[in-house]
């Protein structure tokens, strides 16, 4: 079983760093998934018998590692989901994209449309039947003009299907190792991080702010000397 990193826990919210590659929940691959791993370290700890009540509210990509949280009661479970939908739930993510932005900062602001067969999304002209309007902000973290890779961070305003994949490379800013996009680093792991969550807690309503920052080896040496 994978040791899991608390970052914050109490009576109502557990908040985790995800390792890379590992599902948020259960997949048809059957491999061990964040809900089953964090059920099992509850179970123990509190030396719970039978099935442990654990609210998923918000989903990473498999690939993709970082800052998660869930709910430990159906209480936290439905007012987390509800920050959610009235985007008082803030996600910043850690990207490294191929090549130098136009601006240091900017909006992205697009209309996708996920294609289920292929588990891909791409953008399409507004009013384009089942497509979903897609919002982010980026700023430049840093330009490595040797390697042509910028870090960046993101700001997400929606949650659409590999919104941030989608939007970056749409704009010949692919991310570093994603394969399903066209990004540089063939074979690497996909430099995507969720670094960063705010959210208010959903009983004291205490606006809590949760880092995680990727190791800083590989192409993830690009932060080296950042402040974050």
């Amino acid at each position: 079983m994978q040791k899991l990193k608390v970052i914050y826990e109490d009576n109502h919210i557990i908040v985790v760093e995800k390792p890379v590659n590992v599902p948020s929940q259960g997949d048809k691959t059957g491999d061990v998934d964040m809900l089953a791993i964090i059920k099992d370290y509850l179970k123990e700890k509190y030396n719970k018998p039978g099935n442990v009540y654990l609210g998923l509210i918000h989903r990473l990509d498999r690939p993709v590692g970082g800052v998660m949280v869930f709910a430990k009661t159906s209480k936290a479970a439905g007012r987390l989901s509800e920050q959610v939908r009235e985007k008082v739930f803030k996600k910043t993510y850690l990207v490294v994209v191929n090549g130098k932005m136009e601006k240091k900062q900017g909006k992205l602001e697009d209309y996708l449309l996920k294609n289920e067969r292929s588990n891909m999304s791409k953008v399409v002209k507004e009013g384009t039947k089942n497509a979903k309007f897609a919002s982010l902000d980026y700023e430049e973290l840093k330009y490595n003009e040797e390697i042509n890779l910028s870090a960046l961070k993101i700001d997400l305003h929606t949650g659409r299907h590999h919104q941030i994949r989608v939007q970056l490379s749409s704009r010949n800013h692919s991310i570093y190792g994603d394969q399903k996009y066209g990004g540089r680093g063939h074979g690497k792991q996909i430099a995507l991080w969720a670094y960063m969550l705010k959210i208010l807690h959903p009983i004291t309503k205490e606006e809590m702010i949760f880092k995680s920052i990727p190791e800083i080896n590989g192409t993830w040496k690009i932060l080296e000397g950042i402040e974050l």
